[in-house]
């Protein structure tokens, strides 16, 4: 694709984001639509964001569990960025209002101090980590359907990324048992979803390897200081108004935080 193309679409996904106003798929509309193409409509979106004064605060790896794979119907894992303004704190309520379609799934998070680069080892990522997070990611696509697009869709879309929520941090973590730990969400009191980390990619720490490589295709790597999401355990869940959230994942902890205000209309939920 052309540069002013790429430059076009990462224009129209920021104001779909900014004015929670769906777009429909580029994959439907452009021939030639590579998956370094979506990367960078990705990156010139990012770019857009720190332009209004947004921060990169780390990455996110999307589609590492096969059942979040057969859910949107894709067939590989992908990154996107996660900013300063997409944490929502522990307790915080989050509104509805201003979202297109939003959903949520379970995750584990890690803190680096290290830069990681290129082909990387378990060792080498627990060895930069200092910390790990029971974690809920929030997502949102900017497209008119969440469920029918393809990679290139997804990527240019930020993964679909929309916010995130971190536990405690966990420093004494070297002895858990990180592609093991039982995993359990619950809407109102009642289980919605439940699994087991070892859905990530096999392993959380595993979707760090994963994600330096997918990184380092693009000449790129992993900041020391970053927050990276792992993954899902589980399919996403719609949110609606009125809920009220909670996440314990076995040695990491619980989250709880409350969804408020009222979602907009006339948009596809699934």
């Amino acid at each position: 694709m052309q540069k002013d193309q790429l430059q076009k679409i990462a224009e129209e996904l920021f104001q779909a984001r900014t004015r929670a106003q769906p777009v429909t798929q580029y994959s439907d509309r452009y021939d030639q639509f590579s998956r370094s193409d979506a990367y960078t409509i990705q990156e010139t979106g990012i770019n857009l964001r720190l332009g209004c004064d947004e921060r990169i605060v780390g990455m996110k790896m999307g589609l590492t569990s096969e059942a979040k794979r057969k859910q949107m119907n894709l067939e590989a894992p992908l990154y996107g960025v996660l900013t300063d303004k997409m944490e929502v704190k522990e307790g915080e309520e989050f509104q509805m209002a201003g979202k297109i379609h939003p959903k949520i799934e379970p995750e584990v998070a890690f803190h680096f101090t290290s830069d990681l680069k290129g082909t990387v080892t378990r060792e080498e990522v627990l060895e930069a980590c200092d910390g790990v997070y029971a974690a809920l990611e929030i997502l949102d696509s900017r497209y008119e359907h969440f469920k029918y697009f393809s990679m290139e869709d997804v990527i240019s879309d930020n993964s679909s990324s929309a916010f995130f929520i971190l536990g405690d941090k966990i420093s004494d973590f070297k002895e858990i048992d990180l592609a093991n730990l039982k995993m359990e969400m619950k809407a109102n009191g009642d289980v919605v979803q439940s699994g087991n980390s070892n859905a990530i990619s096999g392993d959380p720490v595993v979707s760090v390897i994963q994600l330096c490589e997918l990184l380092a295709e693009r000449d790129q790597f992993l900041e020391a200081g970053s927050i990276v999401l792992a993954g899902a355990a589980t399919p996403a869940v719609n949110l609606e108004s009125g809920m009220d959230i909670e996440l314990t994942v076995e040695k990491l902890g619980t989250i709880n935080f409350k969804v408020g205000g009222a979602v907009r209309s006339g948009h596809d939920r699934f």
